[in-house]
């Protein structure tokens, strides 16, 4: 069995009420921006290439003490393959979305039409706990 690890971020922004990105992927399900560790770099790191090259989205807030790890199988021709995806969160004051090829649409959604709208139960559950995490105390940042 064939393992990968990737890493994403959900992008959340106050405009004014809180709304989060979800992206259209060209399968046609609806999930966060993410994708692979490239050599030498940190989880981190990743996810603001990732976010960038996906979106055009470079200036983010990670929201401290946010980290999810979700663990899935699929089939890639024919081979079962185990991803493994690290999430992490992060507040955006940008609205304009370039996006990549790699997708075909997106979305600035309010949470629960974000809910409604991503694909798979795994993305609805980090989407909860991202909320709850926001909700829950006063937002502590760091800029990158």
């Amino acid at each position: 069995m064939k393992q990968l690890n990737s890493v994403g971020i959900i992008v959340f922004r106050e405009s004014p009420s809180r709304e989060y990105l979800v992206l259209q992927y060209s399968a046609k399900h609806w999930d966060f921006p993410k994708g692979g560790v490239e050599r030498g770099e940190e989880e981190k790191e990743t996810a603001l290439r990732e976010l960038r090259e996906e979106t055009g989205i470079s200036e983010v807030q990670f929201v401290q003490g946010f980290r999810e790890e979700i663990s899935y199988f699929y089939r890639e021709g024919g081979e079962l393959v185990k991803k493994t995806a690290v999430f992490y969160l992060a507040k955006t004051t940008q609205e304009k979305v370039v996006l990549s090829f790699e997708h075909i649409g997106y979305k600035w959604l309010k949470l629960q039409q974000a809910l409604r709208q991503v694909t798979y139960k795994n993305a609805r559950e980090l989407l909860k706990k991202a909320e709850g995490r926001i909700s829950k105390n006063t937002i502590q940042t760091k800029v990158f």
